[in-house]
């Protein structure tokens, strides 16, 4: 049984300040995040676009974008830590800007937020401090500041975006803390997933183009794994589209995926837990996947 709350009761106020109360920071925001944003390569910028409200000097929120933007190229959105807790996602987005953005500084227009939710990133965890899944408020009104400011940001800008990678992790604390926390939250049964132990993609079902699916999946070969199917030919529960490419209808679930607009678009799944995981691998995967996406938008993206 989870440790806040009734079972059978939907949490109200003091349960979620109790659940509030057991969360610690136990990583740095400012060290890990922000101190890797001051060398960042002659092609971008750092753009300040916001605070979160719980603590505002604590938690600025940046993203990079292009310095000067390359009149009819493409616009990109890469957004990391919608998921605080999904550390490759994070460090993935930072090192792509860092050390690999400037290969394609001629040729694509950048918007890379690398930590959504920094309370979350201190904290690991999926939630914010209210017990809102960011990922699951990117809609009007959101109840979520981290969901709200980013789209208002994205929004104010004076461009369509062509593709948007979302990278995230599936980890096994998924199933030994944020699940049943989400069951003991809203007083629902939660089934447990097998953790894929592997990398795989979520394609927006509304439009997947299997095509970028698959030239990411391509990319993260070179440097990892590819999450098999289950014993009932799923991941996470879902049937595949493609080999390690599951769907989601991200627009109507309210993820972050969904919110930009962009024809285009792929959320990535690292499995940080598997054995023959490192840091370094899973960063690395993240940069690959992002990269199979450039390639395919400016080899074949463009046409349709």
């Amino acid at each position: 049984m989870y440790p806040v709350g009734t079972p059978g009761t939907p949490w109200g106020e003091a349960e979620k300040r109790q659940w509030l109360d057991m969360q610690s920071v136990k990583r740095s925001y400012a060290e890990d995040v922000l101190a890797k944003l001051g060398a960042l390569p002659d092609s971008l910028t750092r753009v300040h676009y916001g605070a979160l409200p719980y603590d505002t000097e604590r938690y600025p929120l940046y993203a990079l974008l292009t310095k000067t933007p390359v009149d009819g190229a493409p616009w990109v959105l890469i957004t990391g830590g919608v998921h605080g807790y999904e550390t490759s996602g994070v460090q993935g987005a930072i090192l792509f800007a860092n050390a690999y953005s400037q290969a394609y500084s001629d040729k694509v227009n950048f918007i890379i937020v690398p930590c959504v939710s920094p309370w979350g990133y201190e904290t690991i965890n999926r939630w914010n401090p209210k017990a809102v899944d960011p990922n699951r408020s990117f809609k009007p009104n959101s109840p979520a500041a981290e969901s709200q400011l980013l789209m208002e940001f994205v929004q104010s800008l004076p461009c369509d975006i062509a593709l948007h990678v979302d990278l995230h992790e599936t980890t096994d604390t998924d199933n030994s803390e944020f699940r049943p926390a989400l069951a003991a939250r809203d007083a629902i049964e939660q089934k447990t997933w097998n953790i894929p132990d592997g990398f795989y993609l979520v394609a927006d079902t509304q439009q997947p183009c299997i095509e970028l699916q698959e030239a990411m999946i391509g990319e993260v070969k070179k440097v990892t794994h590819i999450a098999p199917a289950d014993e009932s030919g799923r991941i996470i529960g879902e049937t595949l589209l493609s080999e390690g490419v599951i769907g989601y209808n991200k627009k109507a679930l309210f993820l972050c995926g969904g919110f930009s607009g962009a024809p285009l678009c792929s959320t990535t799944e690292v499995y940080p837990d598997s054995p023959s995981a490192t840091d370094e691998i899973c960063n690395l995967a993240q940069v690959a996947a992002i990269g199979g996406a450039l390639h395919y938008l400016l080899t074949q993206g463009q046409a349709q």
